[in-house]
């Protein structure tokens, strides 16, 4: 039986040997590939992996982290503790925000118990009236390929709208799909009230609120049949700066005369307040991360932001100048360097010693392949 293997074997040696088209057809084809291979390849720095870790936020607006805790995060683990796949929920309360991260087990699909998850919060009815909508989402790992940073002569209202056109070019461009704004502030509006103001017009917060409340938002006001088709009718009131709240209207009196919201009150148009800030250059300053995902190759990625980088330059403001930093294809250019230096010594001491024993073009063809 050994014989018959070895006999065999011989056999296929010997034929490849007698057929020399069937052989370099052979060699040719493992060639194409390889070289196909080189080229379509993903080039990386991280392998991928995942997460298994799907997360709950939901916004408190104004609550302390014992209200969030109690009025958001014991709900939601009480809703999904008895999910089949869910191996440890950890939460974290803070001011204005609970979050739930669950961590799922690999022998479940994370998927199923993603919408598990999603099922269960949505069903909660006793979540507060200041409550957002939850988001739930899978935990993707980022790869940082590139950061990009704008800084220089900027207030915060112009940093914030040149970081964010700066971000949706970026998106716009075919090798990146995510760009992650570190430190993006959302805007606010402050309306404050002296209590020496609101007893001189018998007002009370509750009825400003409800007055704001009332006036700015958008409404639909139904549809109307006609020959031609329906036309949906909808009433726009939602107001987005201070100037507009100042016009609302609180009170109206029997002589015609209105009291707005302009009359009683300071408001200001500005941002959330913020202890975390970055600086660049010891100036204030707006990062963007630009994130491989999927198959993305990094070093495209970190070429094509170079190239944007470079002819964004020169359209800046004045006094505003655009970096990057922490460029991780470096180390994958370096890597694939080392790499292929290595590969090309292998192949110059494996040439010498097949060319101490076989022909120069036999050894040359070995080489190649």
């Amino acid at each position: 039986m050994r014989r018959r293997t070895e006999t065999s074997e011989r056999g296929l040696i010997a034929w490849f040997a007698s057929n020399h088209v069937a052989a370099n057809l052979l060699m040719c084809l493992i060639i194409v590939a390889g070289i196909i291979s080189a080229v379509t390849i993903r080039k990386q720095t991280t392998p991928d992996f995942e997460l298994n870790l799907v997360q709950v936020r939901v916004p408190y607006l104004g609550a302390a982290p014992q209200e969030v805790e109690e009025g958001v995060v014991i709900k939601i683990e009480e809703a999904i503790q008895d999910i089949q796949g869910i191996t440890e929920i950890n939460s974290t309360a803070s001011e204005g925000l609970g979050s739930v991260t669950v961590e799922v087990s690999r022998d479940f699909d994370i998927n199923e118990v993603l919408q598990e998850v999603k099922t269960r919060v949505d069903a909660i009815s006793t979540f507060p009236a200041l409550t957002e909508k939850p988001v739930i989402y899978k935990i993707e790992p980022q790869i940082p390929v590139i950061f990009v940073t704008l800084h220089g002569d900027l207030n915060d209202y112009t940093r914030k709208s040149l970081a964010h056109e700066v971000r949706d070019e970026l998106l716009a461009l075919p090798e990146v799909s995510q760009v992650v704004y570190f430190g993006d502030t959302p805007y606010e509006i402050s309306i404050e009230v002296s209590e020496h103001v609101l007893r001189q017009y018998g007002l009370t917060m509750s009825e400003i609120s409800q007055a704001i409340r009332n006036s700015s938002v958008d409404m639909p006001g139904g549809s109307i049949r006609t020959a031609g088709g329906d036309i949906r009718l909808r009433t726009e009131g939602q107001v987005y700066k201070g100037v507009d709240y100042a016009e609302l209207v609180l009170r109206t009196y029997p002589d015609g005369t209105r009291l707005t919201l302009g009359d009683i009150a300071e408001i200001e148009d500005g941002f959330v307040e913020d202890a975390g800030f970055g600086r660049f250059d010891g100036g204030r300053d707006a990062t963007l991360n630009v994130v491989a995902q999927g198959q993305q190759n990094e070093l495209q990625t970190a070429a094509a932001v170079k190239a944007y980088a470079e002819k964004k330059a020169g359209e800046l403001p004045p006094g505003v100048e655009m970096d990057l930093w922490i460029d991780r294809s470096h180390y994958l250019k370096g890597r694939l360097e080392l790499m292929l230096s290595n590969m090309a010594m292998g192949a110059v001491l494996v040439f010498l010693v097949l060319s101490l024993f076989l022909r120069m073009k036999v050894a040359g063809w070995v080489i190649i392949g």
